[in-house]
């Protein structure tokens, strides 16, 4: 049987806290930035954890094997 290749796209994405909650980046943070207000894109820059519906199907997406 073949090994379960990684999803490299979800690897670049996603990464795993120590106690395996999935963290993920925040949206709206590449262009048009001038119209976003200093307070609003100094909160983007901080990761959030994804919802605990979607961390299984990512988490299986993460492994290695």
């Amino acid at each position: 049987m073949p090994k379960i290749k990684t999803r490299k796209g979800a690897v670049k994405r996603f990464k795993l806290t120590a106690g395996g909650q999935v963290r993920r980046g925040k949206a709206y943070k590449n262009h048009l930035l001038t119209s976003k207000s200093r307070k609003r894109k100094r909160r983007l820059r901080q990761s959030s954890l994804v919802a605990s519906a979607d961390g299984e199907r990512i988490r299986r997406q993460l492994v290695k094997g």
